[in-house]
Order: structure tokens, then C-alpha cells, then sequence
């Protein structure tokens, strides 16, 4: 049998394509579950494996999964992540990619935050943010959201304004020297 091949109908192979991407990709940045996907790690698996999971991230191809597979070494419903046939505990044990079982070098990214850390700066940054005006709120949260400072940077207002004085002292003291 022919083994089929790309071509036109003369039989000559196709070149270059007619039009290339003048820029790149660029994500809706109000998503939500482009933001849910762009956290999730990408850990336990080889070079290969991790640049092909980064590039479907990058481009919006990523498809998380909704429910747990069945890891194909242990046979139980433990795998959480998308793209993996193995669960954590026996790419570990195998000492093998999670994706495509290659016992090559493994990344290990594993994110040392957990989730209740993560959420805990997140209610201590709400905290800090809550204590601002609304539009040093919004400067600080776009800040944020470009890279420019990092979460810990914002400062901490506290609670009590002491250093603001509200009772309107000034205004008195001066309608009282225009009386006068």
C-alpha cells in the first residue's frame, strides 16, 4: 500500500505556508479558567512532556480534567491531572514521566506552596487591600496583575488610621481667623 503524503494534485510538495502569524497568541486576560489553568503545575515529567503541556497552556489548548482517571499502572481512579497516564505515587515509585513513562530525566516542579497557603495570602493580601482607598486598591491590584511588585510588597495600612485626623480641626481654626 502508498504511504499518503501532503500534496498538491500535481504531486508537488507543498511549501511554506501562504500567510504567517504576525503575533503571537495573547490570552483574555478576565477569564477565569484561562487564570485556573495558567496555575496548575506541571510537575513529574520529562522535558518533552513538560514543553508539550507548557505550549498547550500558552495557547489555550489545555483541557483540564473534570473527573479522575484510572491510572494505568495501580488501576485505581487517582489520576488528576490532564495529559497523565500515571498517578503521582507510581511515577514517583517508578521513577518515570507521568505522561509518557520514559525513564529519562524527570522534572520535579513541584510547587512547594499548598492550597491553604495560597489562600492564605490571598486573605492576607484582601486584608491589606481593604484598608486602601479604591483607587490605590485598583493601582495596587494592577500592579500586581502586570508583575511589576509582588503580593508582599503591598504595605500594610492596619486597622486604625491614627495618622489621619477627621474631626475637621483645620477648617474651624481657619473660619475662625477669617472672623477675626
Amino acid at each position: 500500500m502508498s504511504e499518503k503524503v501532503s500534496t498538491r494534485g500535481s504531486g508537488a510538495k507543498k511549501g511554506a505556508p501562504k500567510y504567517a502569524n504576525k503575533f503571537a497568541y495573547v490570552h483574555n486576560k478576565g477569564s477565569k479558567k484561562t487564570q485556573m489553568i495558567l496555575a496548575l503545575p506541571v510537575d513529574g515529567l520529562c522535558r518533552r512532556c513538560t514543553d508539550q503541556i507548557q505550549w498547550r497552556k500558552q495557547y489555550r489548548k489545555y483541557k483540564p480534567l473534570t473527573t479522575a482517571k484510572k491510572c494505568v499502572s495501580c488501576q485505581l481512579k487517582k489520576v488528576k491531572k490532564a495529559y497523565h497516564i500515571l498517578c503521582d505515587d507510581c511515577a514517583r515509585a517508578k521513577k518515570v514521566c507521568a505522561k509518557c513513562q520514559d525513564d529519562g530525566k524527570i522534572i520535579d516542579d513541584f510547587n512547594p506552596k499548598s492550597i491553604l497557603e495560597a489562600q492564605k495570602e490571598d486573605q492576607e493580601l484582601e486584608r491589606r487591600l481593604a484598608n486602601m482607598r479604591e483607587r490605590e486598591r485598583r493601582s495596587y491590584r494592577r500592579k500586581i496583575e502586570r508583575g511589576d511588585i509582588k503580593p508582599s510588597d503591598v504595605p500594610d495600612l492596619g486597622d486604625d488610621d491614627s495618622d489621619l485626623d477627621f474631626t475637621g480641626s483645620e477648617d474651624e481654626s481657619s473660619d475662625e481667623e477669617k472672623l477675626a
